[in-house]
């Protein structure tokens, strides 16, 4: 999952940013609302946390004009200003979720998942014939077995189980697993997917990812 951290106090950034990385997110992050309008409406994320204050267009702004280009992106906005006038501000231009400050990681992770979920209509747990993911404790099982994966590992994966059946392109694994900064001519995707392959197919039957030589991969069980 890619998402995009918008927050102009640079320490609160950096912890949020950090945080999210450690548990596998891939994330891009700025401090300014006409900067993120921008790099919202380059980039296919699949969620944004977003402050309220920002300097060049605040968060209000920001969010109103990406949902009238019809950007759905999922929303969690954060501020500082807790009146229930400007929660209900946010909330009408088009947050999915508003979050005072100050706050707890656990719960801003929390509510950030919720809306990926929601976002995706996604249940809390995928299943792959004998593959089962379990989407909020990050947990993936084949059959009985626990299979342990690092967090990119683990992103990686869930991106192909979200678009299960489906040949998904290395671009499009490089836009929502890796962030802004990934060399697209390195084969670091195709080491990844080799990770995976080692870990959930080598000593499991049937086996599930599968490439389609010259576009992509896909992940499911073969006819």
């Amino acid at each position: 999952m890619r998402v995009l951290v918008v927050e102009d106090e640079a320490r609160l950034r950096s912890f949020i940013v950090r945080g999210l990385r450690e548990v596998g997110f891939a994330v891009d992050d700025c401090g300014r609302g006409d900067e993120a309008l921008q790099l919202a409406t380059v980039h296919p994320y699949d969620a944004i946390v977003l402050d309220v204050m920002l300097p060049g267009r605040n968060g209000i702004d920001v969010i109103s004009e990406l949902r009238s280009r019809k950007r759905n992106t999922p929303v969690l906005m954060l501020s500082a200003r807790v009146e229930v006038d400007d929660r209900v501000r946010g909330l009408d231009a088009g947050a999915d979720d508003y979050l005072p400050k100050p706050f707890v990681f656990a719960e801003m992770l929390a509510r950030l998942r919720a809306l990926l979920r929601r976002g995706t209509a996604q249940a809390s747990t995928l299943q792959i014939a004998d593959l089962r993911i379990d989407l909020v404790g990050r947990r993936v099982y084949s059959g009985d077995t626990r299979i342990e994966l690092t967090p990119k590992e683990f992103a990686l994966l869930d991106y192909l189980a979200r678009h299960a059946g489906e040949v998904v392109t290395r671009t499009m694994i490089a836009e929502h697993v890796w962030d802004m900064n990934f060399d697209s001519f390195t084969n670091v995707i195709d080491v990844y997917i080799r990770y995976l392959r080692r870990k959930v197919d080598d000593a499991f039957d049937p086996k599930l990812i599968h490439t389609r030589r010259g576009v992509g991969y896909l992940l499911g069980v073969e006819p």
